[in-house]
């Protein structure tokens, strides 16, 4: 009986090309490649930023926003380092000299308002505060008597008139007076924090440096509540 004679079962090979070509399919099924997602990126950025150009009239691509490293001023102060004026250098800086940008003081310190010369600037509405720290006219409203840094005394605006004082002890009155006091300095120093807070937040300007002073600069006899701020002093209310 002849043996019967197996044959060699052969295994599939791959085929080069077939296997090529279903990598790239693969590859080009699996889904939106990096560089895509960059070209979707920068066509939505564009379109964005030409849509702010449009909407703002032409004054921001960025629906108005502005940090601080765009605007040249502000870049040019922080090289610069915060600076330190005397009282007599900041008056160089009330608008007068073009050379020189305006500079207001709230508190000791300093703000470029340069971006609004015509209201700070020579002629404006609040030119009077250009150049100087007149946070005592911020806080009392006297703009022509009280441009001056000088704080003492400036709580009496928020003490209440007493009309009862005369039916108190000494000692309750003074026990009032301290109380009042105590009131009436948080009162200032909420006003003093508004206004540094305006400049200081205000998309516009930006914050210099400090104002410097001498031994014995700033003092002296406390000054004189002006007219107007007496007129703000309350009534205490009675109990």
């Amino acid at each position: 009986m002849s043996s019967l004679r197996q044959r060699p079962i052969q295994k599939d090979t791959p085929n080069p090309s077939t296997t090529t070509s279903n990598e790239s399919k693969r590859r080009t099924t699996t889904g939106i490649s990096i560089p895509d997602i960059l070209r979707i990126l920068t066509t939505l950025i564009a379109v964005s930023c030409g849509l702010s150009y449009y909407v703002t009239s032409s004054e921001s691509l960025l629906w108005g926003y502005r940090p601080w490293f765009t605007k040249w001023p502000q870049v040019v102060q922080y090289v610069k380092g915060p600076q330190n004026l005397t009282p007599t250098q900041l008056l160089l800086h009330d608008g007068t000299n073009p050379a020189y940008p305006i500079y207001v003081a709230v508190n000791g310190t300093i703000f470029d308002v340069s971006a609004n010369p015509h209201m700070y600037g020579p002629g404006g509405s609040y030119n009077f505060f250009a150049g100087r720290d007149a946070t005592r006219a911020f806080v009392t409203g006297c703009f022509q008597e009280d441009l001056t840094d000088d704080l003492r005394g400036v709580e009496e605006m928020f003490i209440p008139l007493d009309e009862d004082a005369e039916m108190l002890s000494s000692g309750e009155r003074k026990k009032r007076r301290e109380q009042d006091l105590r009131a009436a300095r948080k009162r200032v120093e909420k006003q003093v924090a508004h206004w540094v807070g305006f400049f200081g937040k205000h998309k516009k300007y930006f914050e210099v440096g400090r104002v410097v002073k001498g031994a014995g600069e700033g003092e002296g006899e406390i000054r004189e509540l002006c007219e107007a701020a007496k007129k703000q002093r309350p009534k205490r209310k009675s109990e």
